[in-house]
């Protein structure tokens, strides 16, 4: 089986006198996404390659999250089309990036595709927010699929949808 996290970006500075391109995360978003890398390193193996958009928030999740999880970061790929990309786009870019063999992939973008992708792919409805969010900011979703089938409506067996917020309540001591 093949190994597919999908990863909203953390939490971005809003307030910073950036283009929505440019917003670097916030005080927050870094420690969320360094305590999520963390949080997945105790779960399971790393992936063997890392795809996100190029937009910053995005960028520094990813480095994060690779740098607690202990995945270099020649392994980590932006890609501009993935810059607030739709479903397709981004089933696209995880066909490609599954391609040449591997076995695992973590894809860090954005809503509302993330969120579009996530309910398309899963085999049962994921939990949603009291806002209606699937991928809340910092929030991974854990799939396995079939090696070798394109990914298709409900081709995904949802191992984890986890969300900083809940892992917080839970107890999860590096994200407070």
């Amino acid at each position: 089986m093949i190994e597919l996290w999908l990863m909203r970006h953390a939490k971005s500075d809003r307030d910073a006198p950036f283009s929505d391109f440019d917003r670097p995360l916030a005080a927050r978003g870094e420690r969320d996404a360094r305590a999520m890398g963390e949080w997945l390193a105790r779960q399971t193996a790393p992936p063997e390659m890392i795809l996100a958009s190029p937009a910053r928030r995005a960028r520094e999740t990813a480095a994060r999250v690779a740098a607690a999880w202990g995945v270099p970061r020649e392994r980590i790929d932006d890609r501009e089309a993935l810059y607030l990309a739709d479903r397709d786009t981004l089933a696209r870019f995880i066909g490609e990036g599954l391609g040449d063999g591997r076995r695992s992939l973590l894809l860090v973008g954005h809503n509302p595709g993330l969120d579009e992708l996530v309910a398309w792919l899963a085999d049962t409805p994921p939990g949603r927010t009291r806002s209606g969010k699937l991928m809340t900011t910092a929030a991974v979703a854990a799939f396995t699929v079939p090696p070798g089938c394109p990914l298709a409506p409900r081709a995904g067996r949802l191992r984890f949808l986890a969300r900083p917020k809940a892992l917080r309540a839970a107890g999860w001591p590096d994200l407070s």
